[in-house]
């Protein structure tokens, strides 16, 4: 049932995306086609000019997906976006509003933009192999010399330690040691990026040189540096000025994503960068890395999931809302606020929280305190707690002592047993303990609606809260079953009245605080939920509640903010950017950035909703509860199993470690990467039979859907080790994947490795997502994903199941492609949803995809 009037209403613009050709058919000749094209897509003999698509034919997103795509293979008709399928959701309204137009209705329009005519993406470089063979040899080559470094500083470090006498000593050496070894840590990236590069300038140049071997080293160092645990405190704003950054006074960056070419990145004073947000002064496109400036002015805000695309600027007191992003070349002015993706203006105050006093000498202090707490408390602590367990625990310590080691050796696997159950177990129950805990009594001190000013007590206490209830173990281990909501409860979450579906949240769900999170009944959340009940300004913080109304269903990848103007039986579609300003939307759908509207559902989406009350609810919900339970089982015996191979490996490097000494510590980490990798491959490969997944169409509460759930359990932070490496396609070839041949990964994810396909030469961004499944309400949708050799994918941008990208074609950063697209090939989308958008300023394409891209629309005609 469709939840929806018939008319839908949609928020922007009346325009049409695309204009019909001026060589068109008439009128009704172009509606004739129209309703051919889409009798054969909802199975109907005839499609009549006025039938509804939605709430008559009982079509979906995807199958309209598919019918914009078809109509873009032919060249005498109009080629919709999906949002004049939505804004015109009949054959006959969308002929119309599609159709030339002139003063006297007679006169054709001007032509759409055609491949001679429109602005097309620059041509792909190729890929030499043999600069690809050697940056791979040069960077396994510099993480086996660093494990050596780190093996010869550890071992030096430690031997020193055990000299000291009594507590006291060891405390004293810890500190000394620890706070060398910090300087040393921070330092390093510092004078690797001003003798290897000099100072970052815009241009370009091809993967896997020697300049882009530089870039690479550079980011890895700034990746492993640890000043990337003290985000979101002025400390990290001085780092940011040592590595060439022109930051102003009283700027906060919370956002983790370190910007690498940091001698383009300008901030203006007093502006604030909410978390994951991209800035990166960087991208990948079409086999070449392009550098380029990012320019912020004073007191700007930028908001939540944020993309900021090179050689884009906010000017002073702008703001980019959440889940926007600036595409190359755009310009927020003086004192606008803009959001979408790409950005446009909009009347929406992203800063709804009074300043507070929070000046220069206030975050000197705090950072002050911050790097004397980390030195005198923090540093030494973690190392001398190290020693005294290697030398306290006797499965250690005995085989660090030369008389005992030769001794110890047959009981090396009841060792590894005792140690890894007891750290493993004793994690899980300590932290399940604390995370019971501590947010209540946190919030006895921080409370909701009061405006505090940023780096006090109550700030730390907060970020405290934000970092100790985030623990993703937890939400791996309980999501996609019915536990999470008992979990997210004794978080602090007020779910009100459950109706439990087996389902109710994903594995990836965060908050600012557990506690001022409500959710109504009968609401489903997919993952990659954020809920944003933290308000900032440049000088202060409010905590807020975040409410969720009853009977929704959101989609991947959501930032949810305090004072969202969503209420009862809503559907927020995947990326989508949730409106805070209008009525309060209830009983339809949302889809884009910024959003418009779609019908809640549709009754093609229905047909397993008898399986949602009732004694089949019961029935079919009590066996996946069975399922999930022995999941979660496995998957807690699997990565316990890792830990205890993990254990016994460092016993046995420890009983070496006499004969060896230094490279012993060198090879345990080399290794340690080698055999977690082949580990989580062979358990994902066996828990899939060594099978390829089938696409599927199913409810959640089929046993293929369960089989499909439980591979998502399989822990991937590994992965993010091989990014911008040619190793990365190898181990995405292990799990499954049909990877082309130098494909460059700089931090891509894939949910259903085996139902996806990269060609040849892609180039795959930071965040970006192949996504070959969706779920909505209780039906579970997947399908593969093809790119084309020579794709790219910008910066977290998100493909959806069932799409096909041709040769050549480019989605542009944070943009999302929907379900069932076909992009052709040497094509530029981007956008939320994605549209035909030709970035400007690009070049002509290579003769071979200029020769594909004609060729695709003829063959429609044949």
């Amino acid at each position: 049932m469709v939840e929806q009037s018939s008319e839908v209403p949609i928020s922007g613009a009346d325009e049409t995306a695309v204009t019909m050709s001026d060589t068109g058919p008439g009128r009704a000749e172009t509606e004739r086609k129209l309703a051919a094209a889409l009798a054969e897509l909802v199975e109907a003999d005839h499609v009549p000019a006025d039938s509804h698509f939605f709430t008559d034919l009982g079509a979906n997103s995807l199958v309209m997906a598919q019918f914009c795509a078809r109509l873009r293979k032919i060249p005498d008709l109009p080629s919709p976006s999906i949002r004049d399928i939505y804004r015109h959701p009949t054959i006959r309204g969308l002929a119309e509003a599609l159709a030339p137009a002139s003063p006297d209705g007679s006169a054709p329009a001007a032509p759409a933009p055609t491949a001679e005519t429109a602005s097309e993406p620059a041509a792909v470089t190729p890929v030499n192999p043999l600069h690809h063979r050697l940056c791979g040899a040069f960077q396994l080559l510099v993480f086996l010399v660093y494990s050596l470094v780190y093996g010869y500083i550890a071992a030096g470090g430690y031997e020193w330690i055990s000299e000291a006498s009594g507590p006291g000593g060891v405390y004293l050496r810890s500190l000394v040691f620890g706070s060398i070894a910090f300087v040393s840590l921070c330092a390093f990236p510092v004078l690797a990026k001003w003798i290897l590069v000099g100072r970052w300038k815009p241009g370009e140049f091809p993967v896997w040189g020697l300049a882009y071997a530089r870039l690479w080293f550079v980011k890895v160092l700034l990746h492993a540096n640890p000043m990337v645990f003290l985000v979101g405190t002025p400390l990290y704003v001085l780092y940011l000025r040592a590595l060439g950054a022109r930051i102003g006074k009283g700027v906060t960056i919370l956002s983790r994503s370190v910007p690498v070419c940091t001698d383009l990145l300008t901030i203006g004073a007093g502006t604030l960068i909410r978390k994951d947000s991209f800035f990166l002064g960087y991208r990948a496109h079409a086999g070449r890395i392009q550098t380029g400036r990012v320019t912020i002015g004073r007191d700007a805000f930028v908001g939540e999931k944020t993309v900021l695309d090179i050689d884009t600027s906010l000017g002073d007191g702008a703001q980019l809302g959440h889940s926007s992003a600036l595409h190359r070349g755009q310009a927020v002015p003086d004192g606008e606020r803009w959001h979408g993706s790409p950005a446009e203006p909009t009347d929406v105050d992203h800063v709804r929280v009074p300043p507070a006093r929070c000046g220069t000498l206030r975050r000197a202090w705090f950072g002050t305190v911050t790097l004397l707490q980390l030195v005198f408390i923090y540093i030494p602590i973690a190392l001398g707690g190290v020693y005294m367990v290697f030398t306290g625990i006797p499965a250690i310590g005995k085989r660090l002592d030369p008389q005992t080691a030769v001794l110890s050796r047959p009981e090396l696997i009841p060792d590894a047993l005792a140690v890894s159950l007891a750290v493993f177990f004793g994690f899980v129950g300590v932290g399940l303990v604390a995370l019971c805990t501590l947010p209540r009594l946190l919030d006895l001190v921080v409370r909701p609606d009061r405006v505090y000013p940023l780096y006090g007590l109550h700030y730390t206490l907060h970020r405290l809260a934000a970092r100790v209830t985030n623990i993703k173990f937890f939400t791996w281990l309980f999501g996609d079953s019915s536990y999470i909501v008992y979990y997210l409860r004794r978080l602090g979450y007020d779910l009100s009245r459950v109706e439990q579906t087996g389902s109710n949240f994903g594995t990836e769900v965060q908050h600012e605080t557990p506690t001022l999170v409500t959710v109504g009944t009968g609401t489903m959340v997919a993952d990659g939920l954020s809920v944003v009940n933290a308000e900032y300004s440049g000088t202060s913080f409010r905590l807020s509640r975040v409410t969720i109304g009853p009977r929704n269903f959101l989609g991947n990848n959501i930032a949810y903010p305090a004072g969202g103007r969503t209420g009862e039986n809503c559907l927020l579609a995947t990326k989508v950017l949730v409106p805070l300003d209008g009525e309060v939307r209830t009983n339809v759908g949302l889809l884009g950035s910024p959003p418009f509207e779609i019908p809640r559902s549709v009754d093609r989406d229905a047909r397993f909703d008898h399986l949602r009350t009732g004694e089949e609810l019961r029935r079919h919900l009590s066996a996946k509860n069975r399922y999930n339970l022995l999941s979660m089982t496995l998957m807690l015996f699997a990565r316990w199993l890792h830990v205890f191979l993990l254990t016994l490996f460092g016993l046995v490097s420890v009983e070496l470690y006499g004969v060896a000494g230094q490279v012993v510590i060198a090879l345990f980490l080399a290794l340690t990467l080698l055999m977690t990798t082949a580990y989580y491959v062979l358990v994902e490969r066996c828990m899939t039979r060594f099978r390829a997944l089938t696409p599927q169409l199913c409810s959640i509460y089929d046993r293929n859907f369960w089989l499909h759930e439980r591979l998502w359990k399989v822990p991937v932070q590994y992965l993010n080790i091989f990014n911008g490496t040619p190793y990365k396609s190898l181990v995405w070839r292990l799990l499954g994947v049909r990877m082309g041949k130098r494909v460059f990964d700089d931090g891509c994810f894939m949910t259903e490795r085996t139902l996806a396909a990269v060609g040849d030469e892609c180039t795959l961004n930071v965040g970006s997502k192949i996504q070959c499944h969706s779920q909505e309400d209780g039906t579970f949708k997947s399908d593969g994903i093809t790119l084309g050799a020579r794709c790219t994918l910008g910066v977290a941008a998100h493909v959806h199941y069932g799409v096909t990208m041709g040769e050549g074609s480019v989605l542009a950063p944070d943009s999302f492609l929907m379900k069932g697209e076909e992009v052709p090939p040497g094509a530029h989308w981007g956008g939320n949803p994605a549209v035909d958008m030709p970035e400007p300023g690009g070049g002509p394409l290579p003769p071979d995809l200029a020769e594909k891209k004609t060729d695709a629309a003829a063959a429609a005609t044949r």
